[in-house]
């Protein structure tokens, strides 16, 4: 699993080695890629490997001082392997705990304020849990008034940083607040949803989606799926659908933030054939605990970059 060495600066001190340079509001990014940048990264490495998480590699090598363009793709990382039983650790604040522990230095918070300015109109919609069982939780929030478009620059940069490809603003938040704080979200266009509602059940027999991917796949009663009131909209914690996607014509999104069983989402990754960022998280047990957290930093962030009101409280 990569993570950007700049990213892990935003919550903890690397070190003197790294030429960084900050924005406003705290996002560092690599000026230049210096010798001493190597060596502080082998040590950040060792470091890491002594607490359990084995460095694999830094995909970055060419430490010859040249300066670097913008764009991630020329951040220094490293590739750990995290091993199953450390869900914490595959994301980069995660990750940054465990190195403030190792380098004996403190733990920032995210450089973005958790919490935005929310609207208290009251939040419309609703979310029906059919299988409690498979989805103990499911927090919904919906953000009106937002303009889809390209990712501001530093959001770009950190997604491709780790071999991320940008898709749009809205779309970018939610991957950037799974590779932040470990919590997959997903974000429907509100308008193709009767209502605004969101059931959480099992497939019917027979019952078929397309998914984001353009494939359309036969579902079964085994297969957890998020639905509206007629029909399945998404694999649940797999992959969303083609129908509700995010486009450049979506002003309302709802915003899911869930915890779902492991192994319910391990026989519909398996029998699907489907293995996705999410469902990698879901599997080895995401934290229950995170997902309102998660919600209102993803929200905050897409009021930033994509404009738009959020409906308080959430569906919860």
């Amino acid at each position: 699993m990569r993570f950007s060495l700049s990213w892990l600066a935003d919550y903890v001190d690397l070190g003197d080695g790294f030429e960084l340079e900050a924005d406003a509001a705290g996002r560092h990014s690599t000026r230049r890629i210096t010798e001493a940048a190597q060596r502080e990264a082998f040590q950040i490495g060792e470091r890491l490997t002594s607490v359990g998480l084995a460095v694999e590699g830094y995909p970055v090598q060419d430490f010859d001082g040249a300066e670097k363009a913008s764009a991630g793709a020329g951040e220094p990382g490293l590739e750990v392997e995290v091993t199953s039983n450390r869900p914490d650790c595959m994301c980069h604040l995660g990750l940054a705990r465990e190195l403030a522990v190792a380098l004996e230095t403190p733990l920032g918070p995210p450089s973005i304020p958790l919490y935005g300015s929310f609207s208290s109109d009251g939040s419309s919609g609703a979310v029906v849990l059919e299988d409690p069982e498979g989805c103990p939780r499911y927090v919904a929030r919906i953000i009106r008034g937002v303009r889809v478009g390209q990712s501001p620059e530093w959001l770009r940069r950190r997604l491709e940083s780790i071999g991320q490809r940008s898709i749009n603003n809205v779309v970018d938040v939610t991957n950037f607040v799974l590779w932040e704080m470990g919590q997959p979200l997903h974000a429907f266009d509100l308008a193709t949803l009767p209502g605004g509602e969101v059931r959480v059940r099992r497939a019917r027999a027979g019952e078929r989606l397309v998914t984001l991917d353009g494939k359309e796949r036969e579902l079964d009663p085994e297969v957890l799926v998020i639905a509206d009131r007629e029909r399945a909209i998404a694999i649940a914690g797999v992959m969303g659908g083609l129908a509700t996607e995010v486009t450049a014509a979506t002003t309302d999104v709802l915003l899911e933030s869930a915890h779902f069983d492991r192994r319910r989402i391990r026989i519909a990754a398996r029998r699907l054939g489907l293995h996705t960022d999410a469902s990698h998280r879901f599997e080895r047990g995401a934290d229950f605990g995170i997902c309102d957290e998660a919600s209102r930093r993803c929200a905050a962030l897409l009021a930033e970059v994509a404009g738009g009101s959020v409906e308080e409280p959430a569906l919860d």
